[in-house]
C-alpha cells in the first residue's frame, strides 16, 4: 500500500519562507510524477507545482518565481520550497504522486499539511 507522509507546514508572516516535504513509501513501481496541490475551504483543489521523474517542472502562474519543486528519486521524496509567501498562499497543501503500474496508472494522495501566511 502506497503511503505519503507530508511535513513542513506551519505559520509564517507574509514575505517569509516555508519548505514542505513528502515521502512516498510502499510502491514497487516507479513514481513517474510528483505534484503539490493546495485547497482552501469552498474552492477546488489547485495544482501548484509538478515534477516528473526526469526532472521536468511546471508551476501555477500564481507561484512562478516564488516556489520551487524538487525531488529525490532515491528516497521517493518531493519538496516544495516556498519563498516570498503571501496571505493568499494560505491553504492546505497536498502531495500527490502518480505511479505507473503494469495494468494502469495509479494516483495517491497525502493527508495534507496546513500552511498559514499572516499579513
Amino acid at each position: 500500500q502506497v503511503q505519503l507522509v507530508e511535513s513542513g507546514g506551519g505559520l509564517v508572516e507574509a514575505g517569509g519562507s516555508l519548505g514542505l516535504s513528502c515521502a512516498a513509501s510502499g510502491s514497487t513501481f516507479p513514481i513517474v510524477r510528483m505534484d503539490w496541490y493546495r485547497q482552501v475551504p469552498g474552492k477546488q483543489r489547485e495544482l501548484v507545482a509538478t515534477i516528473t521523474s526526469g526532472g521536468a517542472t511546471n508551476y501555477a502562474d500564481s507561484v512562478k518565481g516564488r516556489f520551487t519543486i524538487s525531488r529525490d528519486n532515491a528516497k521517493n521524496t518531493v519538496f516544495l520550497q516556498m519563498n516570498s509567501l503571501k496571505p493568499e498562499d494560505t491553504a492546505v497543501y497536498y502531495c500527490c504522486v502518480g505511479i505507473q503500474k503494469l495494468l494502469g496508472y495509479g494516483t495517491y494522495w497525502g493527508r495534507g499539511t496546513q500552511v498559514t501566511v499572516s499579513s
